[in-house]
């Protein structure tokens, strides 16, 4: 059974901080709160923790839309290709902020993610992921929780998530209730940017 945590953005408690990361590091399962809907994620670092992840999602791991959760920009060069100048004054613009971004990756990504030219990424504006994260020191690999609901489409209440999801995973945050809105997805990868998804994020602050 997960343990169940109450962490809320004006009072971050370090020692939990560190039994999450620890956790992570160890290869669990996290669900944590982000700046749109509550997300489950593994460490970038272990490959079974993403195994696992993609299993509960239903996919293969080659085939699953995992997005990489960063605290800043400073370590993205790891991953993706080189960014020019007007790409990265949209990321800039963007981040932290409500928006998950496709760029293209380089040849340092996982193994396990071998076969990808692209990846998609966030710097969700929400103190608590940031913390995990940084004491991290690396990305988390994330998918958002889904609700089976016809009408509503991401779960927002933490104790529903702790009934669903109690037996799946190894720590749930809860930071309060969660948006049912979903971040803003653009593209790009190619020679001009792509509205993929219009979410919670507002087109118009980017100027594309």
């Amino acid at each position: 059974m997960a343990k169940f945590i109450k962490l809320y953005n004006d009072h971050t408690d370090q020692i939990l901080i560190d039994e999450v990361v620890e956790t992570l590091n160890s290869g669990g399962l996290v669900i944590y709160p982000t700046d749109t809907v509550y997300g489950l994620g593994a460490s970038i670092k272990n490959n079974k923790a993403i195994e696992k992840l993609a299993r509960l999602k239903g996919v293969k791991v080659d085939k699953a839309n995992f997005t990489f959760l960063f605290s800043d920009l400073s370590n993205l060069s790891e991953y993706t290709k080189q960014i020019d100048t007007p790409t990265f004054k949209i990321l800039k613009k963007a981040f932290p902020g409500p928006y998950t971004m496709i760029l293209p990756a380089n040849n340092n990504l996982p193994k396990i993610f071998k076969k990808r030219k692209t990846f998609g990424m966030r710097v969700p504006d929400n103190p608590i992921l940031q913390k995990i994260i940084e004491k991290l020191g690396h990305p988390l690999v994330n998918i958002s929780i889904k609700d089976e609901d016809e009408v509503v489409e991401y779960t927002t209440d933490p104790e529903l998530i702790n009934e669903k999801w109690g037996n799946l995973v190894d720590i749930i945050i809860d930071a309060g209730y969660g948006d049912n809105k979903p971040s803003t997805v653009i593209d790009l990868s190619g020679e001009t940017p792509e509205i993929i998804r219009e979410g919670k994020g507002e087109i118009d602050k980017l100027n594309i």
